[in-house]
């Protein structure tokens, strides 16, 4: 059985709330909620789009250390502040998420800081646990 693992950007945001920016527990790689932050630099851009490709770039950063990457994800949930931002953001979900094609929330909601305009919550599984798994119970 594997070990849980904690995985952090360096962000103060989770020093400060107490939280990892993804935990690998067994099978499954669960990345919190990322919002649009250069995290090495801590600035956010006030574009959506810019924000939403950040977002992208800071989960596919949590999954590569996790030896995985946004092909592996199979949940996400999108949070945005304006409903009518959704129209512009989809097809960039769609151009990162081509190939894996998870299972997918949008929300309008409320977010910690009025600079964020979206925040983005991926799970993703381990493709090894999952080929082993298969392999156990003899599907193909």
């Amino acid at each position: 059985m594997m070990d849980m693992r904690r995985i952090s950007s360096g962000s103060n945001f989770e020093t400060l709330a107490g939280y990892s920016r993804a935990v690998v527990d067994g099978e499954y790689v669960h990345v919190s909620g990322t919002t649009g932050f250069d995290y090495a630099a801590m600035t956010i851009a006030d574009d959506l789009v810019a924000q939403t490709h950040r977002c992208f770039a800071n989960i596919d950063a949590a999954l590569r250390e996790a030896g995985l990457t946004l092909d592996d994800v199979v949940r996400a949930r999108y949070l945005l502040v304006d409903a009518s931002d959704f129209e512009s953001v989809a097809p960039i979900f769609g151009q990162y998420f081509a190939t894996a094609r998870p299972a997918a929330t949008a929300m309008i909601v409320g977010l910690v800081d009025p600079r964020m305009k979206i925040e983005i919550e991926v799970t993703a599984r381990i493709p090894s646990v999952r080929m082993t798994m298969s392999a156990e119970h003899g599907a193909s």
